[in-house]
């Protein structure tokens, strides 16, 4: 007869991570349901984070956890919908507005996107944020309103759900206000939960690497990458990881409103030089979800299918009628500048001359937080109209009283530290930088075990 398992600890967890051993998945199931079924209180819940940011995770660790957060609540299944179900998803940025178009271009091309988001995390802005800056976008659907607009343009970008993922949530919130978010075991889990949990055939990461990136250094980018591609593949999805730079912030604009102002212009096939970077990552990413979802032999083959769709209007119509089907009133679309209403407006000017030679972006995107775009703590509102709007980017050759950003504020008051973050965070220097380039590395299953391997953590 087997003795049955000795009762687990809250307290017993936190003091053997801290301690620097290992959880079994048992042991990690019990944190996951505790916190999806809120039995373990918020301070315990903390303890452990900061024991497994100290700490790490080892990659057992890291699988358990990314399992049992899938498995906290409701999973969806897409096999109705008769489509290859591919997604994106990126470990935040100032100014990543890609999933705006990279869903409904490779929606556009055949495929399911179910994207389920998050919010503002930190100094990055969040998807959902942006998405509620449209007028009557609603972000919380059930599973069945979300497998209804998928089944109509064949993408839909949603929240979690009271069912989904609860535990993800619970631990979202409380890594944001914790300084325990820039950890890969805690990274990986939490995005592969939430990924997984959408039933995804095959996946796409863009993971940040540079002056704006969770993980600025180089190496630790890598093994978030290599880490996140060997789980999902573990758990059946074919996953591939683009290590991209976020020495600046993406496209031209930072915030909410007038990311969604940024894709329009794209999605309308339109390419303005500031948001050409933008517009390049889209077509990487989108080329590589259709490449993995079957619908191009090779990712370069699915680059050049993304760009079709975005010349031809087929992904702005994807777009609208997902907007439309998750209530938002695209009305706005007409006219995206006359919607834009921010409370105060400053311009900031170049103090000198020569190159933009070096953008400390997670210092920019603290100043667009300020603007009233980002939130202090969990729950609290975001001005849909604040941010950012960038006029000169990295490299680039500046004259002394050239604007080199506006800053849309809730208020005046609000104007002057976002502007002295601006003058902190960006050099102008008498020479120009060095290229950096916009995808530096690509994982795939064999290059990311390998990796792993021999990676010393």
């Amino acid at each position: 007869m087997t003795e049955p398992a000795a009762p687990l600890h809250t307290i017993d967890l936190i003091r053997k991570k801290r301690d620097g051993d290992a959880l079994d998945p048992r042991e990690i199931g019990f944190l996951v349901s505790g916190a999806a079924a809120g039995t373990i209180p918020l301070e315990q819940l903390s303890a452990w984070l900061m024991a497994a940011w100290l700490r790490g995770l080892t990659l057992d660790e890291t699988r358990s956890l990314t399992l049992a957060m899938r498995d906290s609540g409701e999973n969806f299944d897409p096999s109705s919908l008769g489509k290859t179900a591919v997604d994106k998803h990126s470990t935040g940025g100032v100014g990543d507005k890609t999933s705006f178009l990279v869903a409904p271009i490779a929606a556009a091309c055949g495929l399911a996107v179910p994207m389920i988001s998050g919010r503002a995390l930190g100094h990055t802005g969040g998807t959902l944020d942006k998405l509620e800056s449209i007028p009557g976008y609603r972000t919380a659907l059930s599973l069945s309103e979300f497998e209804t607009v998928l089944a109509h343009c064949g993408a839909s970008i949603v929240s979690q759900t009271p069912a989904l993922i609860p535990a993800d949530r619970v631990l979202y919130a409380l890594r944001d206000r914790t300084a325990t978010v820039e950890s890969p075991g805690l990274i990986c889990a939490s995005i592969l939960s939430k990924k997984l949990a959408a039933g995804l055939d095959a996946l796409v990461l863009d993971v940040k690497t540079g002056s704006g990136a969770f993980l600025r250094k180089r190496e630790d980018a890598e093994y978030l990458a290599a880490l996140m591609v060997a789980t999902a593949e573990a758990a059946g999805t074919r996953t591939v990881a683009l290590l991209t730079d976020m020495g600046q912030p993406l496209g031209r604009a930072a915030g909410n409103w007038i990311e969604i102002m940024e894709c329009l212009e794209l999605l309308h096939g339109n390419r303005p030089a500031e948001s050409e970077d933008l517009r390049e990552l889209s077509l990487i990413l989108a080329g590589w979800m259709i490449h993995l979802g079957g619908k191009a032999d090779m990712a370069e083959d699915g680059y050049r299918r993304a760009e079709a769709a975005l010349e031809d209007g087929s992904a702005l119509r994807v777009f609208q009628e997902m907007v439309s089907a998750q209530g938002g009133d695209i009305a706005v679309f007409d006219d995206p500048v006359a919607f834009h209403r921010p409370g105060e407006t400053a311009v900031v000017e170049a103090w000198d001359s020569g190159y933009i030679a070096a953008m400390d972006t997670t210092k920019l995107g603290w100043a667009v937080q300020r603007t009233g775009a980002g939130r202090e703590k969990a729950g609290e509102p975001v001005d849909p109209h604040s941010g950012i709007e960038f006029h000169a980017s990295y490299g680039a050759k500046v004259k002394r009283g050239q604007s080199l950003a506006v800053i849309y504020a809730t208020n005046e008051a609000m104007l002057r530290e976002p502007s002295e973050l601006l003058r902190e965070a960006i050099t102008i220097s008498t020479t120009p930088p060095d290229f950096v380039p916009l995808v530096s590395r690509i994982f795939t299953y064999e290059n990311a075990e390998a990796h792993l391997r021999n990676a010393v953590r």
